[in-house]
């Protein structure tokens, strides 16, 4: 998966030489993840729900809450924080001012959430009957699974940020992996479950 960062933001050098532009100028990788999320949400719904009106309500929901607001949300409070705080100034009034675009602070977003989708969504799917059982072990592999998934966001959101070479400071965005891998343990030793949580939040049969 270092790879598929490394691969999707040496694009974006080539992007803004030909298009004078960081972000990219067309919605198709953002369709393809939302079409990916459905079909993965509906085959939820098909193994954990059994009403046809709620599983339309949770895939609406999932899209609309889990990937479109949320990552506008964050794109929008990425984009104020690198422009407001993480920019370098400019040498002289000569150079022109750079500042990041918010269609690329989604980018980010986007290219971040591909391979949590991966672990949350498709590995989680097929090990979800056994993450989702009583005891320890489903516990310590539901915490892993999520604490991976959440980590490997940050550090995608800081390679997106980092290939700016107007920004400075952006190891800011590696700082939630240290919150992440602070709570884990805790989260574990009070028997917290977030595969459990998720499900029952969601889903009409309780698991």
């Amino acid at each position: 998966m270092n790879y598929y960062g490394g691969c999707s933001y040496q694009h974006t050098k080539y992007h803004k030489q030909t298009k004078n532009q960081w972000a990219r100028d067309d919605p198709a990788f953002v369709v393809i993840c939302s079409l990916l999320l459905a079909v993965a949400t509906i085959a939820y719904c098909a193994a954990y729900d059994h009403s046809a009106a709620h599983a339309v309500f949770v895939v609406i929901s999932v899209l609309l809450f889990h990937f479109l607001l949320t990552g506008v949300f964050l794109a929008t409070c990425c984009w104020f924080l690198t422009n407001a705080y993480l920019r370098e100034e400019a040498p002289n009034s000569h150079v022109v001012e750079q500042r990041v675009e918010w269609l690329y602070a989604f980018d980010v977003h986007c290219n971040s959430f591909f391979p949590m989708f991966v672990m949350l969504y498709v590995i989680h799917y097929f090990v979800s009957p056994l993450l989702v059982a009583h005891g320890f072990i489903p516990e310590l592999l539901s915490n892993l699974l999520f604490m991976v998934a959440a980590s490997y966001y940050h550090y995608l959101n800081f390679l997106g940020y980092d290939v700016l070479p107007f920004l400075e400071r952006t190891t800011f965005f590696l700082y939630p992996i240290g919150v992440i891998i602070v709570l884990s343990p805790i989260l574990i030793l009070s028997g917290f479950n977030p595969s459990r949580y998720v499900m029952n939040m969601y889903f009409s049969q309780r698991v």
